[in-house]
């Protein structure tokens, strides 16, 4: 078996951005060299291959593949952009039911064997379907909203981590990573929102990443292009990419948006524990 890192992009609440944050850092793995495969466990719904541009490719899914109706490769979408990045795609009309433990440990086990890093794109709430999606990872990137109601459902996520994957089991502490999404700093300025510190300090997670509010993001999704691959000097193009360097070990400061033209501001140090 290689020495693939299975990384779980994960929150408590919905519409955090897990999704956008899923496609930009598996994407910008992609550019780095790595061979990158992006998981949607969002069954029933599914919404990366949109973000990937990939809806029109998808013949077969998750689902398929693991009761056994096709294989990982021919389930396997490869990214019209980046040939060392695909997408194993959600099903969209069967229930999350429809995942076993078996079948998902089955196909981690042998997409570990093709790829460098898997991006587990887990659906929104502590149901059956996130804690599938978490249940191999090796590391958890927990996206947060500078908000009371989306910090206090990323702690539950962080209980569940710390007892519901194999890590956990085995005894070790899995390594977690902190992305803010949506930061606006004149929202942050007058209390509308909470200050990065705040969301570091209730959560006691190391912070990855900050990503600013951003109409990029949504154009970006709307043409079917992470917006790592979109528009590489956007703000959140940026920092997503410094995200994904930090994620890699490199010792990068992170840039807090600001209001000076949102990208000088404060720094700030961090890698996981």
């Amino acid at each position: 078996m290689s020495n693939a890192t299975v990384i779980v992009v994960t929150s408590g609440k919905g519409g955090v951005g897990k999704t956008t944050s899923s496609a930009a850092i598996a994407s910008a793995l992609a550019k780095e060299g790595y061979q990158v495969c992006a998981i949607d466990f969002d069954v029933g719904l599914r919404n990366l291959d949109l973000i990937m541009g990939a809806e029109r490719r998808v013949v077969f899914d998750l689902v398929n593949v693991v009761r056994g109706e096709a294989s990982i490769k021919q389930a396997l979408v490869r990214d019209k952009k980046l040939e060392n990045l695909y997408l194993l795609p959600a099903s969209q009309t069967r229930d999350k039911d429809a995942l076993t433990e078996e079948g998902v440990a089955s196909v981690i086990n042998e997409l570990r064997m093709y790829f460098d890093w898997i991006v587990c794109d887990s659906p929104a709430g502590i149901e059956r379907g996130a804690t599938l999606a978490m249940r191999h990872a090796d590391e958890a990137i927990i996206v947060s909203n500078p908000e009371v109601s989306s910090v206090r459902d990323c702690d539950r996520i962080i209980g569940l981590l710390d007892a519901k994957t194999i890590v956990a089991e085995e005894g070790k502490r899995m390594p977690k990573h902190l992305l803010i999404t949506r930061y606006d700093i004149e929202r942050a300025k007058t209390g509308d929102m909470l200050d990065v510190n705040d969301v570091v300090d209730i959560l006691s997670v190391p912070l990855i990443g900050v990503i600013p509010e951003s109409r990029d993001v949504l154009k970006a999704s709307n043409v079917g292009l992470p917006v790592t691959l979109s528009d590489e000097n956007s703000p959140a193009s940026k920092a997503y990419t410094e995200a994904t360097q930090r994620l890699l070990g490199s010792d990068v400061p992170v840039t807090i948006p600001s209001e000076k033209k949102g990208f000088l501001g404060k720094l700030f140090k961090g890698r996981a524990a």
